[in-house]
């Protein structure tokens, strides 16, 4: 019996979208979305680095680099598991270009969450991981400038980094924040019991890391050697543009600016680190426009040239399907 042709459908075959392929070059095209908007200030953040002592520049070059190897350690310190090294370190110079083209902290957490999860930690537990990462990042951030400021209590001129009759609106709205999370969680039981099943996860999590010596060193030492190396590359530009400010004050500066910055929803803080780190340089001390000098050079150096290469690296993760 001989078999009947079947016709296609006029059109031929449907295609499948290639969503991995949109998504490995989704990141370049957001890059370039970003570097036309801000082209303005690349243009004089390279002007300002042509005079600059480039074996200042260097370091400021090479603490950047080491900030992803600090990425690294604390993102394995977080979770049991061992995590591939070098799959781990890609993805914290992936998670960097993330992390500027998304608001901030969501697009290093999103990389971070996938990979996890990836490499087979469940969600629940990637999630605490997540958690305690951020935790211990901001504990570590906040204690070390705490430390600064009482070890030089004249790095800053605290007068000038806040407006007038600033703080009461912020406490108000702090506390008006708080007032309504909790009535949130008495009022909606789901999002209690999610809130207290999270919780009970991420507390585990940490007891687990921490009856573990090596993991705690990795949680913690990463923790604290992240903030210091940001604080020493802002501190290298400074010293290559001459900006008249004392190094441990430099890294007060930073680090007050960041933390006050965290606040800020902007994609990778771009604009608000930019005028927080301008006006910190200047309360400690420096002129407005070396400051801003220095900001715009620090800025090219550890967000501007990793851009790049940073989006090409989560690209080809995302096509060998890392994340």
């Amino acid at each position: 019996m001989t078999a009947v042709p079947v016709p296609l459908p006029p059109g031929g075959p449907a295609r499948r979208v290639p969503v991995r392929r949109i998504l490995c070059l989704l990141p370049l095209l957001l890059v370039t979305v970003v570097a036309v908007q801000h082209r303005s200030v690349l243009v004089e953040g390279f002007a300002q680095l042509r005079g600059a002592h480039w074996p200042w520049l260097l370091a400021a070059v090479g603490t950047t680099c080491l900030t992803w190897v600090a990425a690294a350690v604390t993102r394995q310190g977080a979770v049991v598991e061992r995590l591939p090294g070098r799959r781990l370190l890609a993805a914290q110079f992936a998670a960097g270009a993330a992390n500027h083209l998304l608001p901030t902290g969501l697009g290093a957490s999103a990389v971070n969450l996938r990979f996890m999860t990836v490499c087979g930690v469940p969600l629940a537990r990637s999630s605490a991981a997540l958690a305690l990462y951020l935790l211990a990042e901001g504990v570590a951030r906040v204690g070390l400038l705490s430390v600064l400021l009482l070890a030089f209590p004249d790095a800053l001129r605290l007068g000038s980094l806040l407006p007038k009759d600033a703080l009461g609106p912020l406490l108000a709205g702090l506390g008006a924040l708080a007032l309504l999370l909790a009535g949130a969680l008495a009022l909606v039981r789901r999002l209690r019991s999610a809130v207290l099943s999270f919780l009970r996860t991420a507390l585990g999590e940490a007891r687990s890391v921490h009856a573990r010596p090596a993991r705690a060193l990795a949680l913690w030492g990463g923790s604290l050697a992240f903030p210091v190396l940001q604080a020493a590359g802002l501190a290298a530009v400074g010293l290559a543009l001459g900006l008249p400010v004392p190094v441990a004050h430099m890294a007060v500066a930073y680090l007050a600016a960041t933390v006050a910055v965290a606040l800020v929803p902007t994609p990778g803080g771009i604009g608000s680190v930019e005028a927080a780190l301008v006006v910190a340089l200047v309360a400690a001390g420096g002129p407005v426009a070396v400051a801003t000098a220095v900001v715009l050079g620090y800025r090219i150096i550890t967000v501007w040239l990793p851009l790049v290469p940073g989006a090409l690296t989560l690209g080809a993760l995302v096509r060998m399907k890392v994340i």
